[in-house]
């Protein structure tokens, strides 16, 4: 990994192997917590950094890096999940994609059912770290939006765990 700071350019430089050793674990997670299907998250995974490796983008710093890597995982996503075959087949019932999550609970488990722009929210949020301000960055939308996907979120998850003894 190498920076060169010399005012604002875009300087740092890191390698395709090793981004993809530094950031593939956050970006699967973010695929699979978008697709629900290993295989799915798997192919997101690739395309990622098979556009890493094609565009051979430059960054500010580290965040700058992790925050294109995330845009371009979200759009990744989206892309599959609007697919005429998504929607055609549907995705594949992944009963054990759950053993394979470091965040294995029954809360994971609701936060993958809930509607996409409040699982991404809350994705982001309590399991990579993200303030609202920079998920909002990263989303293209305003703060208060997030604040409110992250609002209803909660709520749902609320509702649902309360009933199953949480």
């Amino acid at each position: 990994m190498f920076l060169f700071v010399t005012g604002n350019e875009k300087n740092y430089i890191l390698s395709s192997e090793q981004a993809f050793n530094k950031y593939s674990d956050m970006v699967w997670r973010l695929a699979l917590s978008k697709t629900a299907s290993r295989d799915n998250a798997d192919d997101i995974l690739q395309d990622v950094f098979m556009k890493y490796v094609h565009k051979n983008p430059k960054f500010y710093d580290e965040e700058h890096l992790k925050a294109w890597l995330l845009r371009v995982t979200i759009n990744c996503a989206n892309s599959f999940l609007r697919s005429p075959w998504e929607k055609k087949t549907g995705a594949l019932d992944d009963n054990d994609f759950y053993t394979e999550m470091k965040e294995e609970s029954q809360v994971y488990y609701e936060v993958l059912k809930l509607p996409q722009k409040y699982k991404t929210a809350i994705h982001l949020h309590y399991y990579e770290g993200y303030s609202v301000n920079e998920i909002a960055s990263i989303c293209k939308t305003k703060p208060a939006t997030v604040k409110t996907w992250l609002f209803r979120g909660r709520e749902i998850l609320k509702q649902t765990l309360k009933g199953e003894g949480f």
